[in-house]
Order: structure tokens, then C-alpha cells, then sequence
């Protein structure tokens, strides 16, 4: 039988990477897929290239919604696709053409009728997906159960959605929170394992994590999804897995908090920094301190002329 793959493709003001995302489907070696382009009311040229791709090949469908966010413009595809197979991929995100044949071999070759997920290997890069940096955490297949999804998601590591390979079934009653913008792919891997249905890790580099500075999660706070991803997890656990779950997190704040606080503290220790406070008392002495703070205005507004 041959599986069909939906391939999901959430745009938004992404434009510039666009083409390099979906040509990464276009090259994948095996060949049933569906790719819906979900262009979440993006402000730049994301349509234009979008329709290109429509035009080039038939198996791009293009759609366009009111902006609403990621997790509303993967909800939106997940309402229509029509594969056995799911597989998620941000506009400025890269697939290996092998992906999505190699997690089928594998899911092929199990014999277990409860693993429908297939987690592959991921590596960082920049500009350039032909020259990769070392992942952010390193994946293997004991993080792959509903505990280490919950208890340890951004303490030691966390999947990018695209590393997944999902059975279409887990989505018949789970969708992405609409109401956050980061973790909410989190969320959906605790509510998949929470299931009791098992995934297998394939030790191959096969999903590429673009470092993006203008990306929604490098360029906003993550403070109020995270407490958004508590009180999901407050309604969704029971009483004793809620409890662990939240002093875990209450002890990794404290200890982040103690970290900074010894870096604060070495700092203030170092060479260069009492060499500093010593030229500044110099300074302070001579008068010349208090001359720079009354001259600093003045040079800023002639550079401003």
C-alpha cells in the first residue's frame, strides 16, 4: 500500500525562505505527499511564491486565512489533509529528501501496532542547510515517552516539530493551542504521549532547524506561554503529575536564578572588573568622570545632526 503524506507548511512573513522550505519537499525521494501551504495573512510576497509552487506542481495546495497564529494555520490544515501520514515543516525550516521514506521504512519494519511516531535526528544552521552546526540537545530514544516530554521539555532538551513523523490518527481529538504562540508544539507532544502510543527514535540527521534572529521565538518573550502551557497542564494531568511537574519547574527557575547569581558574582570578582572600578574612582577623583557625563549629551546630538 502506499501511504500518502500530508506535508503541513504554516507561513508567516517568511517570504525569504519560502522557496528553500519547499524545495526540500519538492526533493523528497519518496514521492506520495500532499503539501498544504497555510499562508497565516503574511504582509510580504509569501502568496506570489506560494502560487509559483501551486503552478509548479500539483501536489502544493495553497491557503490563505486571517493572521491567527501558528497553531491556527496547522489546525486549519489539519482539518483537511488527506494523508495516513502527518509531517510538520516551518517556512523557514529544511527537510533531508530522505525523510519522509526512511521514517516509513522504519514504521514498515516495526512490528509494534502502537508506535506512530517516528522522531528523527535534527542539526542547526544558519544561511546555508549544506553547512550544519552542532543541535541545541542531543536526542535519543529514552526521551521519548510521556514523563521526559512533560517533566524535562526545556530543561535538557525539546524536539522541533519537523524532526516528527506522525500517524494521522493522533490527531483526531488533538490540536495545537491557539491561544500561544511558543510551546505550543509542546503541548502537543505531551498530549500525543499521554495516549500511552509509542515513538521510535531514527538515529539520522533528516530535519535541519534554521537559527532565524526574526523568528517568533527569538524575538518575543516566552514569560506568558509559559504560563499559558501551565495552566493548560494544571486542567490536563492529574493531581500528583501536576504537582512534579510543578516542582521541578519551581526548582529550575531557583536554580537558573542561583546561576546568574554566582555569574553576577564572578564577574564582580574578576580582574578586568576591579581594574574597571579602579580607573573609574581615578577618574571620579580628577573631575574628569563628571566632565564626560556633561559633554556625553552634547556629542550624541551633533552625531544625531
Amino acid at each position: 500500500m502506499k501511504f500518502l503524506v500530508s506535508i503541513i507548511v504554516p507561513c508567516f512573513n517568511q517570504a525569504q525562505y519560502l522557496d528553500e522550505a519547499l524545495q526540500s519537499v519538492l526533493d523528497q525521494t519518496y514521492e506520495n505527499w500532499e503539501c498544504i501551504i497555510v499562508n497565516d495573512g503574511s504582509p510580504d510576497n509569501t502568496e506570489a511564491i506560494a502560487q509559483k509552487w501551486v503552478i509548479k506542481d500539483s501536489r502544493f495546495i495553497y491557503l490563505y486565512k486571517k493572521n491567527g497564529g501558528v497553531s491556527s494555520s496547522r489546525n486549519l490544515a489539519l482539518e483537511m489533509v488527506k494523508g495516513d501520514y502527518i509531517q510538520f515543516l516551518d517556512s523557514d525550516d529544511f527537510l533531508d529528501k530522505e525523510k519522509l521514506e526512511l521514517s516509513l521504512d522504519l514504521i514498515n519494519k516495526c512490528n509494534e501496532k502502537d508506535i506512530k511516531v517516528i522522531v528523527s535526528d535534527f542539526r542547526m544552521f544558519r544561511d546555508n542547510h549544506n553547512k550544519t552546526l552542532n543541535p541545541y540537545c542531543n536526542l535519543n530514544n529514552e526521551l521519548l515517552n510521556f514523563e521526559s516530554l512533560l517533566y524535562y521539555w526545556n530543561g535538557t532538551f525539546s524536539i522541533p516539530i519537523h524532526c516528527g513523523f506522525f500517524e494521522v490518527s493522533l490527531f483526531e481529538n488533538i490540536r495545537f493551542p491557539e491561544n500561544m504562540t511558543a510551546h505550543e508544539d509542546w503541548i502537543v507532544w505531551v498530549s500525543i504521549f499521554k495516549t500511552g502510543d509509542k515513538a521510535l527514535f531514527l538515529d539520522k540527521i533528516l530535519a535541519l532547524y534554521r537559527i532565524n534572529p526574526s523568528g517568533r521565538v527569538k524575538s518575543k518573550s516566552l514569560y506568558e506561554d509559559q504560563l499559558k502551557a501551565c495552566e493548560f497542564f494544571k486542567n490536563y494531568l492529574s493531581e500528583q503529575e501536576f504537582y512534579k511537574f510543578s516542582m521541578l519547574l519551581i526548582s529550575r527557575y531557583y536554580k537558573s536564578n542561583d546561576d546568574l547569581k554566582c555569574r553576577f558574582k564572578a564577574i564582580k570578582n574578576s580582574n578586568s572588573y576591579q581594574t574597571g572600578l579602579m580607573i573609574k574612582k581615578i577618574l571620579k577623583g580628577l573631575g574628569i568622570l563628571k566632565l564626560s557625563k556633561s559633554l556625553f549629551p552634547f556629542i550624541l546630538k551633533l552625531k544625531s545632526k
